[in-house]
């Protein structure tokens, strides 16, 4: 019996990794090997269209005196501070607005949700015409308001947080069905208990309902953080990496040094560093939520 058991146990073994091979080939093809090429790469002299010459540390050393590359590694900084801590604040709430029951909740459901489908290309067209300084329709709400003009993406000290405004109401949705998921998966037998010791609505959601919500906020600062920190599509579409770099994040700064100036080693420098960026930043944060947590989703 325990010989049969084994061969059985190994027919599981082989049947289950032969459907999940298609899966395994594809993204090692097209995840893994990248990654391990982008590594030799950054030890090259290459322009992407001729045989590289190898270069040692050469890329890394000049990464560490190149002023733009610190500014690119502030403004995603900035940015990330920005966008995540807001996303979340912002979603919370809605995510509770949205768990009761009233007519055409369905509907405002799918509001909310809508802007994380829309095309991140269409959505950055959308805002540099609504905040075009000359004709946008928000410079004019200010006019009739009486309010001063503002520059948005073509100002320096406004182009970060109009970005941080235009991502946020992208990805605002996809953080508020995690909440919204999170609050229905709360066992309605705790809300009850908490009703009958005298909690009122505000003192459950505090003491009951939030604490519960402790995985999915976890999972939001990881998903938000990796987000942010490869920030890409909205700069390239609006600003280009300006007005004077303000706007100029790790990725996008990769992009043009790699594709555009055609530097393919030191854009490959850049990316090694941006994936050793995000994965620190990662496991600190997986590790600071597993000493936080009281709470694990079933």
């Amino acid at each position: 019996m325990p010989a049969r058991r084994r061969r059985l146990r190994a027919g599981d073994h082989v049947s289950g990794w032969a459907f999940v091979s298609p899966v395994v080939i594809l993204i090692g093809l097209f995840g893994l090997v990248p990654v391990i090429w982008t590594f030799w790469l950054s030890f090259q002299e290459t322009d992407l269209t001729s045989p590289g010459t190898f270069v040692g540390t050469a890329k890394y050393s000049k990464m560490v005196h190149d002023p733009v590359f610190w500014q690119s590694a502030r403004e995603t900084g900035l940015y990330t501070l920005m966008f995540v801590p807001l996303t979340m604040v912002l979603a919370l709430p809605i995510a509770v607005l949205l768990n009761q029951r009233v007519r055409g909740m369905l509907f405002y459901r799918m509001a909310v949700y809508v802007p994380l489908v829309t095309s991140t290309v269409a959505t950055g067209i959308i805002f540099s015409q609504l905040a075009n300084p000359d004709f946008g329709l928000i410079n004019g709400a200010l006019s009739k308001l009486g309010l001063p003009q503002q520059m948005f993406f073509q100002s320096t000290s406004e182009a970060l947080p109009s970005v941080v405004a235009m991502t946020v109401w992208g990805w605002l949705g996809f953080a508020v069905i995690i909440y919204l998921a999170a609050l229905q998966n709360v066992p309605g037998e705790l809300m009850e208990a908490a009703a009958l010791d005298g909690c009122g609505r505000v003192q459950a959601f505090r003491h009951v309902e939030l604490p519960m919500m402790a995985p999915a906020s976890g999972f939001l600062l990881v998903w938000l953080t990796i987000n942010a920190m490869q920030l890409f599509d909205e700069v390239y579409v609006t600003t280009k990496g300006g007005p004077l770099h303000a706007t100029t994040v790790l990725v996008y700064y990769l992009y043009t040094q790699a594709l555009v100036n055609f530097d393919g080693g030191y854009g490959a420098a850049l990316g090694v560093v941006l994936f050793l960026l995000i994965l620190v930043v990662t496991l600190v944060q997986l590790w600071l939520g597993r000493r936080t947590s009281h709470y694990e989703a079933k």
